[in-house]
């Protein structure tokens, strides 16, 4: 039995309200995995563009916040 069989069969003996709180968690999860992938593009997308906003033209905007 592969894992994704086991929580299905894990679940499916849980009342109801404990298995719409199973399906929340894995929501979050989802959103958590969703936003560290986001965030590895925004991290390779800076590494690739540094040489370009590292120069002496462009000094203006380091002082800009970053959100």
């Amino acid at each position: 039995m592969n894992t994704s069989e086991k929580i299905v069969d894990n679940v499916s003996r849980l009342p109801e309200s404990l298995q719409e709180e199973v399906l929340d968690f894995t929501y979050f999860l989802i959103q958590k995995v969703e936003k560290g992938e986001l965030k590895s593009l925004s991290q390779a997308q800076e590494s690739s563009m540094e040489k370009l906003w590292d120069n002496d033209e462009d000094e203006v905007w380091n002082d800009v916040p970053i959100r």
